[in-house]
């Protein structure tokens, strides 16, 4: 009901409505003219004519009656006539045949009023009166005394009312409706051009933006909205399009040497040793199976799952990573506080942990030094190697993914390039942060989390 009473424009709804609003405001206001103005301006009149004829009876009662009656300012004609028809009185000017027999008050004291169209003389053109009769008693017997006053005024100034109320209402309307709809109009005409910009623009151009107009409204906030919400549009597709051409390239990489090793066996079989080849076969696929797993990981991060979450102890993390590396080639030094518990997913705060070791273990010189301390509300997580060390100019792009500077590569021919990216995400997914601080020798990773309070 209410999309078949209102158009879908918003321009003809704002229209609609101011217009509706206005009606109701003139119809109101001419309803409360007609019912008001009309009688004011009648009773303006009366009361003009009643002063007139009450101060004429008063001269009368006293027998001090002129012949020749002084009409005041408006009122046009006064008369005192006898109870048998005798003019004893006049304004000046007056047609002694004017009589207004039909109006006579009832008993003394006694006002009738009512209109008359007469003419003063045989020369002037009839005219619309407001007559009034007062009876009085004189020392010569009853009479009658007549004002009158004319309504000509009264009559122009309805007509204009009328005509205002009548004729100018409907013109004001459509006015107002006509003003509403090119005042919206240019309102929304910027709107209209972003909305023609947004439909040009597709997925495979990001690049053009929205016009901004210069007025400094909500419009202007919305089209400036728009185009920052487009400039992170185009640099996540951009961010996409680099991270799917790196996967792929990646995972281009161990499945060619996997499926070389296997053509080469393949055609050689008696001179193949099965042994090795299954060897390097094995580890091209932990090493594809690493990279899908990390892939799979930061998808999720950016889908904003964080996995179920509960309390976890970075210090028994920590010891686990420990365990679990001895007797590798370079020593970890632990300087461990008693507890740190921080509430997350267990599982994602290890391989944050597992990703920083293995990135010290490929550069470290002869030992890492892994700090977990508690200061005031947070937890510090420091990993210390003693290796060559990341330039201060690369210390952001080696948590770009896929990001792998050049000493790393000479190193570690098998790395994916995703672990720090992964550890950063990690951390920022669970309200922290992984940073690299300044070291030397070798490279300081910071990672800082919010420690777990009961409420």
């Amino acid at each position: 009901m209410v999309r078949r009473l209102f158009p879908r424009s918003i321009r003809a709804r704002l229209t609609m409505v101011a217009t509706l609003i206005a009606a109701l405001v003139f119809i109101a206001t001419a309803a409360i003219t007609l019912a008001t103005v009309p009688d004011n301006l009648r009773n303006m009149v009366q009361t003009r004519v009643e002063v007139a004829v009450r101060r004429v009876a008063a001269e009368a009662r006293t027998g001090n009656l002129p012949r020749v009656l002084e009409a005041p300012s408006r009122v046009h004609f006064l008369q005192v006539v006898s109870a048998d028809g005798r003019l004893l009185a006049s304004s000046p000017g007056l047609a002694q045949s004017l009589r207004l027999p039909d109006l006579k008050p009832t008993w003394p004291n006694a006002v009738r009023f009512a209109e008359r169209t007469v003419s003063r003389s045989p020369d002037e053109p009839e005219t619309h009166y407001l007559v009034m009769a007062l009876a009085a008693l004189t020392p010569l017997g009853p009479v009658t005394v007549y004002g009158a006053s004319s309504l000509a005024d009264v009559d122009r100034a309805l007509k204009w009312i009328y005509v205002l109320v009548f004729i100018g209402t409907p013109l004001i309307l459509v006015s107002v409706a006509g003003i509403t709809w090119i005042t919206v109009g240019s309102a929304l005409r910027p709107v209209e051009r972003i909305r023609a910009e947004m439909a040009e623009i597709t997925g495979q151009d990001l690049s053009r933006r929205v016009p901004v107009p210069d007025t400094g409204d909500e419009i202007s906030d919305l089209a400036t909205t728009t185009n920052d919400t487009l400039d992170r549009l185009e640099r996540s597709a951009e961010t996409q399009r680099r991270f799917v051409a790196d996967a792929s390239h990646e995972l281009r990489s161990p499945i060619s040497a996997l499926r070389a090793q296997l053509e080469l066996a393949n055609a050689y079989p008696d001179e193949t040793d099965w042994q090795a080849t299954g060897e390097q076969a094995l580890a091209a696929a932990d090493r594809l199976t690493g990279i899908i797993d990390e892939l799979l990981m930061l998808a999720r991060l950016d889908a904003g799952a964080v996995g179920e979450r509960r309390v976890v102890d970075l210090v028994r993390v920590a010891e686990d990573q420990i365990r679990r590396r001895a007797g590798s080639r370079v020593r970890i030094l632990p300087d461990l506080c008693a507890s740190a518990p921080v509430h997350g997913s267990p599982m994602q705060l290890d391989r944050l942990l597992t990703n920083l070791l293995d990135n010290a273990t490929r550069h470290a010189a002869t030992r890492i030094d892994l700090e977990v301390a508690v200061e005031d509300d947070k937890v510090i997580v420091t990993v210390t190697d003693d290796g060559d060390g990341i330039p201060p100019q690369d210390r952001e792009r080696v948590f770009e993914r896929f990001t792998r500077l050049a000493p790393a590569r000479a190193k570690d021919k098998g790395g994916s390039g995703l672990g720090l990216a992964l550890s950063r995400d990690i951390a920022a997914a669970h309200c922290g942060t992984l940073t690299l601080a300044d070291h030397s020798p070798g490279a300081r990773f910071v990672v800082t989390l919010p420690l777990y309070g009961e409420p």
